[in-house]
């Protein structure tokens, strides 16, 4: 009888599979760029999908000048505001934080996030870090950024998420005095990247709950005669005899979902200023309305209705050329069914 060899089923790549410590996603990496000094993120909350008409620009593609369908992912992004400027150290150890500057007017809504403090020293610690910067101490310039979710109808809730964002191109003097000349201001996403650039997407992915090997890991139901007492989707065995412990590439039941998840080089298709215009009749399943700036992403992201969305530079982009899309019709009939 031949021996049956199969490959392993499952990915290990995003093991541990446990939930994710906060609703905010983080990024560890940014791109490079050299330039003119510019801000490298936003936020928004995913609203649903539609379709859009657009003349495919893809070089060589079959369909290449005509009109395509294409799946897009609404995403609102009201303005964000910049609350501190925050400067970075680093040595043998790593990155570390030297100091931070916060804004003299914080928006009232973001002490339902945080504590803001009450005798702070300002100008201090705005001192601290030019002197950083004259001495060559500071490596890099983060800004802290909060959302808006009180202007957005489809969110119920109003306490806001607060973020790190870092300012990149140039030298350090630049990057200090682009985040100076934000400290306190709104900022919209069209200052951070543009139509037809392309983007990572990074959000929490929807929660399943605990969830047997079967559907966590996509293993085969165990024939009839290996099923004793009728346990068809247990794994066979807790792995070989040595080492003497289960190891943790052994599929098992565990937390399915709500995790952090990234898809690289996904393609912003349009950024508007007026929701109405792609707003379906009836509102969007589960999320209603968008009344505040929107960005089209093409194909599907992580993470439910209702879920922060952050936006990055591709850090992968490769050989992607910059084209401006160009669409020609969006669909706003009914999402309800009728």
């Amino acid at each position: 009888m031949p021996k049956i060899n199969t490959p392993r089923k499952g990915s290990l790549a995003f093991s541990p599979r446990k939930r994710a410590k906060s609703q905010v996603p983080k990024y560890q990496s940014w791109p490079n760029y050299e330039g003119v000094p510019v801000l490298q993120g936003f936020a928004g909350y995913k609203v649903g999908m539609t379709h859009v008409v657009m003349v495919d620009d893809h070089k060589n593609s079959p369909t290449e000048g005509k009109d395509i369908m294409v799946p897009v992912t609404v995403i609102e992004s009201p303005a964000m505001k910049v609350a501190a400027i925050r400067a970075y150290s680093k040595d043998t150890y790593g990155r570390h934080p030297l100091t931070e500057v916060w804004t003299d007017t914080p928006d009232p809504a973001l002490a339902r996030r945080l504590t803001l403090p009450k005798n702070y020293q300002g100008e201090a610690a705005r001192k601290a870090i030019l002197d950083g910067v004259t001495e060559g101490r500071v490596s890099d310039i983060f800004v802290l950024m909060h959302t808006t979710p009180e202007l957005v109808s489809g969110i119920p809730k109003k306490v806001p998420e607060i973020m790190e964002v870092r300012v990149a191109g140039g030298p350090i003097e630049g990057r200090l005095a682009l985040a100076e000349s934000l400290l306190g201001k709104e900022v919209g996403i069209g200052n951070i990247i543009q139509s037809g650039a392309y983007a990572d997407i990074t959000a929490v992915t929807t929660g399943k709950g605990t969830q047997g090997p079967v559907k966590r890991w996509g293993i085969k139901l165990r024939k009839r005669k290996h099923s004793r007492g009728g346990k068809k989707r247990h794994i066979g065995n807790l792995g070989p005899w040595n080492p003497h412990h289960v190891r943790w590439q052994v599929p098992q039941t565990g937390q399915m979902g709500y995790h952090q998840r990234t898809e690289f080089n996904k393609r912003i298709l349009r950024i508007g200023q007026d929701g109405e215009e792609i707003t379906p009749a009836g509102g969007f399943l589960n999320y209603g309305l968008v009344k505040n700036p929107y960005v089209l992403i093409k194909g599907s992201i992580p993470g439910p209705v209702k879920r922060l969305v952050r936006i990055r530079p591709a850090v992968r982009q490769g050989e992607h050329t910059v084209r401006q899309p160009t669409i020609e019709f969006v669909s706003v009939q009914s999402k309800q069914g009728v």
